[in-house]
């Protein structure tokens, strides 16, 4: 009887997840749309090879962030221009596979000096009910130039909104006294976040954590940087206890992972991990194996 029920809890044990983890991704010169890669263990990634959502005309689709919402949404957004734009764009599905009309949402029209509105990062903060889209902006002489030129003094930013309908007026989400861009929310915990950045000074371009009991901050006690010169593009997913960073060496021409439990000691992990070639920084989220089937099927 016991050799029974053990044999059935191996059984169990091996059955494949439900779910797949999810990368998005785009190509350099970022002018032919959102790609996926996908992987069942976090490690290991595949590329879809397909485009899944093009540009608008005389844009392009970089730094793509997707979350998957209660509301069983797709929401994407992403970078629509180098500079002189002043939102993001956005999209949303069911299926990963036909998509909404795109809307560029002008979250820094009222700041008319606004430079640029980089690597929009949308994250669902469940203690609040509500998304949370931050991004980098540079608006002339309004922070210490400090090494920067004033075109590239960048400081991060938010909106916040529960239908995508309306959105909260941009506001000064984290200014460490430098120039900062590519930030992401990552919740350790209730009530515990970290945002991983990238101090973009010109002798730093490294990547470095700040902490906060709140999604939407104050952010303090940034760390030293955990990784090397020329990195950028953090994301970072769960897997069992350990959480692992994937961030672009653009300085070597590769991607890198580390790998921490607690987002003060760092183990690199780049050689365990796999991507393809080409593949350029996006965030990683989770899907069904069944939505995943239909994609690869199409």
């Amino acid at each position: 009887m016991k050799k029974h029920w053990l044999y059935i809890l191996l059984l169990f044990s091996c059955r494949p997840a439900k779910e797949v983890y999810m990368f998005t991704s785009f190509r350099e010169p970022a002018t032919d749309g959102l790609h996926l890669l996908y992987s069942y263990d976090g490690y290991k990634w595949t590329d879809l090879k397909n485009t899944f959502l093009q540009p608008l005309p005389g844009k392009v689709l970089r730094d793509p962030s997707i979350v998957k919402g209660p509301d069983n949404i797709y929401h994407l957004v992403w970078t629509i221009s180098w500079k002189g734009n002043e939102g993001f764009g956005y999209a949303e599905s069911k299926d990963l596979i036909h998509w909404s009309d795109q809307r560029v949402i002008n979250v820094m029209e009222h700041e008319p000096t606004t430079v640029n509105v980089w690597a929009p990062e949308i994250f669902y903060d469940d203690e609040e009910q509500q998304y949370l889209i931050i991004w980098a902006s540079t608006i002339p002489q309004r922070f210490p130039r400090g090494v920067e030129a004033e075109d590239n003094n960048h400081r991060m930013y938010y909106t916040t909104t529960k239908n995508f309908i309306t959105f909260s007026k941009a506001t000064l989400f984290y200014d460490p006294g430098f120039s900062v861009i590519d930030a992401v929310i990552v919740k350790i915990e209730k009530s515990k976040y970290a945002l991983v950045l990238k101090d973009n000074t010109r002798p730093e371009r490294d990547l470095k954590v700040a902490f906060a009991n709140k999604a939407t901050g104050p952010y303090i006690d940034c760390s030293a940087p955990f990784t090397g010169h020329l990195t950028e593009g953090p994301t970072a997913v769960k897997i069992n206890n350990e959480w692992l960073i994937y961030f672009d060496a653009y300085g070597e021409k590769k991607y890198r992972a580390i790998k921490t439990k607690n987002f003060r000691a760092f183990t690199d992990i780049s050689q365990q991990v796999s991507l393809p070639a080409g593949h350029k920084h996006g965030t990683i989220f989770k899907t069904t194996r069944k939505t995943l089937q239909q994609i690869i099927k199409q």
